[in-house]
């Protein structure tokens, strides 16, 4: 796929920086598409199926959580990058939960926003063509990565974007430890201490979500990673 071939979606309600954001983001190649608010940025999303979504988090009429909240009913596989001065864990942690795949810090490079897109759309291809992967069997649970939801005794529990590839990564190296740094650089793209705390949210609310079966568990490999165990 040709650079010229990849359109995205820019949400932001901040003029002058969707402008430089717009210019810059052209200039290498892309084909961009604003709106000023979540509202716009929604219809926007459907009409155009860009290939990637850039939003900002704080905005008027309707905010980029609940944007992406309503994207995510029926679009699980567009890679979304949000944009946001909040720096809050929560703040982040409700965004992955969403179904975000990235977030970028204001202010920020513009080198790095590019590098992002980038490896966001990389990723996207790469799970577009394997498509045909297996589903996991987690004791008494059925796991599918694809449909990023776990079935148990008749109910489906829908998982976000990062708890599926989490969990993922957990089944594939079942009853092995699964590094945190590993994790960390794959879906975040830094090791930091504070990815590192969210990274540990999402485990948790992973074991709440298999708690039904005793023979799971999800233990910490303190100072390696995280091992999935199940019978």
């Amino acid at each position: 796929m040709s650079k010229n071939d990849i359109t995205v979606l820019l949400v932001e309600d901040e003029l002058t920086l969707a402008m430089i954001i717009k210019d810059t983001l052209e200039e290498s190649g892309f084909i961009i598409y604003t709106a000023g608010d979540g509202e716009e940025g929604l219809r926007l999303f459907f009409e155009l199926r860009p290939d990637v979504l850039v939003a900002d988090v704080m905005m008027p009429k309707m905010d980029g959580f609940e944007m992406v909240r309503r994207i995510r009913q029926t679009d699980k596989q567009t890679p979304v990058l949000f944009l946001t001065a909040r720096s809050g864990i929560n703040d982040v942690v409700e965004g992955f939960e969403l179904g975000a795949n990235d977030y970028l810090k204001k202010p920020f490079g513009m080198q790095e926003l590019i590098i992002r897109i980038k490896a966001l759309l990389g990723k996207a291809f790469l799970f577009t063509e394997n498509k045909t992967s297996n589903r996991f069997e987690i004791g008494s649970y059925l796991f599918d990565p694809i449909t990023q939801t776990l079935m148990h005794a008749g109910m489906k529990q829908e998982l976000s974007h990062r708890e599926s590839e989490i969990l993922k990564r957990l089944c594939e190296n079942k009853n092995q430890v699964v590094n945190t740094q590993d994790v960390l650089l794959e879906l975040w793209g830094d090791d930091s201490f504070f990815n590192s705390r969210s990274l540990h949210v999402f485990i948790t609310k992973l074991r709440h979500k298999l708690s039904q079966d005793e023979q799971i568990r999800i233990i910490n490999v303190r100072g390696i990673g995280y091992k999935l165990i199940a019978t």
